[in-house]
């Protein structure tokens, strides 16, 4: 748990660095934020903060994010007929063919249209496909996951992460806050959330501090 919050301290320190030293305006910040919290859930997730040292695997593909899949297989997915789809999507986005890996998973819907699993890769998919930018078709895939799987875990994080990225601070912490609620106290996903709720809220506050009062609420 000490290594979770010096490594959510170093990343607070790392984005206001960002701000400040950098000089990056606001718009430039979501990006960098969601990317430092996803950075955080794979750290919890899967570090091992107890331990001298372990291997770390290096990047695979610019345009694929690893830790996503890996988080959305660690949350969500289980196996069975739409887990192929997802597999030959997160290959095709491995090799940079990010549009084919949105048709993959949109082909695997017409089989499977109330899996939850594929909606929710397909909002992934869309959202790598549009350079990080939340579209409204990523923004329906996400909410017909939450519709079809209303207490499942994965629809509602990768929201609130798609609307952190895109900039949309207090949707995410709408979404996010909800989620939390709904956890165990001593879950490691709520505690996650909680740092990232955390996290939204100094970024919020150095965004209205920064742009003053007619910017503040927007």
């Amino acid at each position: 748990m000490t290594g979770i919050l010096i490594a959510a301290t170093m990343a607070l320190a790392a984005l206001l660095a960002l701000k400040f030293g950098a000089r990056l305006p606001w718009r430039h910040m979501a990006p960098a934020a969601a990317a430092i919290m996803l950075g955080l859930a794979g750290y919890a997730w899967q570090g091992r903060p107890n331990l001298v040292g372990h291997d770390v695997k290096p990047a695979v593909a610019a345009k694929f994010d690893e830790r996503l899949a890996e988080k959305r297989r660690a949350i969500g997915e289980r196996l069975g007929p739409a887990s192929q789809w997802l597999i030959m999507s997160d290959g095709l986005a491995r090799a940079g063919d990010t549009e084919n890996a949105a048709n993959v998973i949109t082909r695997g819907l017409k089989e499977n249209p109330k899996d939850a699993d594929l909606w929710v890769g397909l909002g992934n998919a869309l959202l790598a496909h549009a350079g990080g930018r939340l579209t409204p078709a990523s923004e329906h895939a996400y909410r017909q996951a939450t519709i079809l799987a209303p207490q499942a875990i994965s629809p509602g994080y990768f929201y609130g992460l798609a609307l952190a990225q895109s900039g949309q601070f207090e949707a995410a912490q709408r979404i996010w806050a909800q989620l939390a609620l709904r956890l165990p106290e001593r879950a490691d996903m709520r505690m996650e959330l909680v740092r990232n709720l955390m996290l939204l809220d100094r970024l919020i506050a150095e965004r209205d501090a920064a742009q003053g009062p007619q910017g503040r609420g927007q």
